[in-house]
């Protein structure tokens, strides 16, 4: 028997950053994000020999230990590990030998999300597995608490619910670890145009997320009043996001999308660079009437608003500076599991 699990990435539409605690437990956070079909896959299967096997098959990593209740954290496959461990306390797995393999359609820090909807890959295959007890919110919950408290990963919590849930989803976080996630019902007229007028890029440079992030966090507990202005201001972007998606307007996306770009810029150092700022200059030159960072900042994958047929000439622009144009669709499904012979 093979157990196998998929979970989508996702694109932020407004509010990135106010997931992330402390902000979130003061404040309150509020998010817009669509998961797409790029996604995380996971993969338990048994083996006759002894032991267990890790790889991570998109970077063409492996490790190989004897059966054993505790993984060595080390900085080599900790995802795989971190839950792994935490399955193996919480639950307690059979003595069986087995292969736990793992393939994400996006690089690690793309900023789609990819190391948390890998982590609620990972644990789908065992749920598959196990059968375990858990619902959506706690799969979604059970991830954030590994991510963040066994690895000690800096981040947010949108990423987990929306690999769960899938969709377009407005997210609401507050105090206590609570969130709400809300489907929202999009004509499909309205997706179709969204989804033909958004281009998603691949810049071509990954970044490590965690010190935008810590900085972030840092500014709010130092109350640093241009950092909390800003994100006060993309809590509002949200929910600008939301009412003009479930009303039709999308001739107000591009404008929003650029709203948020600016506050953004004002969360933590690094979030923008010259680079990231003359794509986006000749995006908009092109037509784009606005886009974002996805995720974090700092590189990864940018988006951009292209209305009427736009997009084309934007594609043209992108193409210059040697990134990737990435086609995609949305994903209405969420986590996904399966078992066969």
């Amino acid at each position: 028997m093979i157990y196998r699990s998929r979970a989508p990435l996702r694109i932020g539409l407004a509010g990135g950053g106010t997931d992330v605690s402390p902000y979130s437990e003061v404040y309150g956070g509020a998010i817009l994000n669509a998961t797409i079909t790029l996604y995380a896959h996971a993969s338990i299967e048994p083996i006759d020999e002894n032991g267990i096997i890790l790889q991570a098959l998109d970077r063409k990593e492996e490790q190989r230990f004897e059966w054993t209740h505790e993984l060595p954290i080390d900085g080599k496959l900790n995802l795989l590990k971190g839950v792994y461990n935490r399955i193996q306390k919480d639950y307690g797995l059979p003595l069986t030998n087995f292969r736990l393999s793992t393939y994400v359609d996006a690089p690690a820090g793309s900023g789609l999300g990819t190391s948390s909807t890998l982590v609620v890959a990972i644990i789908g295959a065992f749920v598959e597995m196990l059968k375990l007890p858990l619902g959506d919110y706690d799969i979604a919950h059970y991830a954030y608490d590994i991510e963040r408290n066994d690895l000690k990963l800096a981040g947010g919590k949108q990423d987990q619910y929306a690999a769960m849930f899938g969709g377009v989803n407005f997210m609401e976080f507050y105090t206590g670890d609570k969130v709400i996630v809300n489907p929202l019902r999009i004509r499909q007229e309205y997706l179709n145009e969204l989804e033909n007028n958004i281009v998603l890029y691949f810049t071509s440079d990954s970044r490590e997320s965690a010190n935008i992030i810590k900085e972030q966090q840092r500014n709010v507990q130092e109350n640093n009043e241009k950092s909390l202005e800003a994100m006060h201001h993309l809590k509002d972007q949200a929910r600008m996001m939301k009412e003009a998606l479930l009303k039709g307007r999308l001739h107000e996306m591009g404008e929003i999308l650029d709203y948020g770009f600016t506050q953004k810029r004002s969360m933590a150092h690094n979030i923008s660079n010259d680079k990231i700022e003359t794509i986006y200059a000749a995006a908009k030159k092109a037509g784009a009437t606005g886009g974002k960072i996805s995720g974090a900042g700092g590189g990864g994958f940018m988006i951009f608003y292209c209305p009427g047929n736009t997009r084309y000439k934007v594609m043209d622009t992108l193409n210059t500076f040697g990134g990737e144009i990435k086609s995609y669709r949305f994903s209405k499904s969420g986590l996904t599991t399966w078992a066969m012979q």
